[in-house]
């Protein structure tokens, strides 16, 4: 019976035009890409804005066609009470609690495998390690320091302006500043040099 159903399945499968399955394939990705640029424009509309500092990178890696590198200062974090805890994978999420110092930048205040309470003007970013959690005798523990990466770490620019921001960037002279939800999501908000804003995001 099963393997009767599965044939006559296909068989009508066959039977559908091309064109139908073309069109078929196409909706779907433009659903998809609907929600991406929805889901994005409520971390830009409803997140809680937050200023980073970028930090200088290698100069072999910066500009890749249109976007350049970022990182950032809350990119290196000590592993605090992590340091030697089980690690889930070798790259596992994390939360990162953010607090505002004197000049209004954000710094990382302490990070956690699980979502904190936290209380304002503090944040918590979700983010992924890159690097640190492959210590300990079975090379599964959480090291003293994590590289962690928040999904901030790629910026497009007009064609031809990359150069200009990486060097901006490597002098320390740029700042993102951040769209956060209570979820820990975040996208890139608006891109300042020297304070003075330089690109925005659209919501859409």
């Amino acid at each position: 019976m099963t393997e009767t159903f599965a044939a006559s399945l296909a068989e009508r499968f066959e039977r559908l035009p091309k064109l139908a399955l073309f069109a078929a394939a196409a909706l779907i990705q433009i659903a998809l890409l609907a929600a991406m640029i929805v889901d994005r424009a409520q971390i830009l509309r409803d997140g809680t804005e937050v200023t980073l500092q970028t930090a200088a990178l290698d100069p072999r890696d910066l500009l890749r066609g249109d976007y350049v590198t970022l990182g950032y200062d809350i990119s290196r974090v000590p592993a605090g009470a992590l340091q030697n805890q089980p690690a889930s994978s070798r790259n596992p999420i994390v939360f990162v609690k953010l607090a505002p110092d004197g000049e209004g930048l954000y710094q990382a205040i302490s990070v956690s495998t699980e979502a904190v309470a936290v209380a304002s003007p503090e944040v918590l970013i979700r983010g992924r390690i890159l690097y640190g959690a492959t210590c300990g005798s079975n090379s599964n523990a959480f090291c003293d320091k994590l590289q962690i990466r928040y999904n901030l770490e790629s910026y497009f620019v007009p064609q031809g302006e990359g150069r200009k921001l990486e060097d901006a960037r490597n002098l320390r002279k740029v700042r993102v500043v951040a769209a956060v939800l209570p979820s820990g999501r975040a996208a890139i908000k608006r891109l300042l040099i020297d304070g003075q804003p330089v690109y925005e995001e659209p919501w859409f």
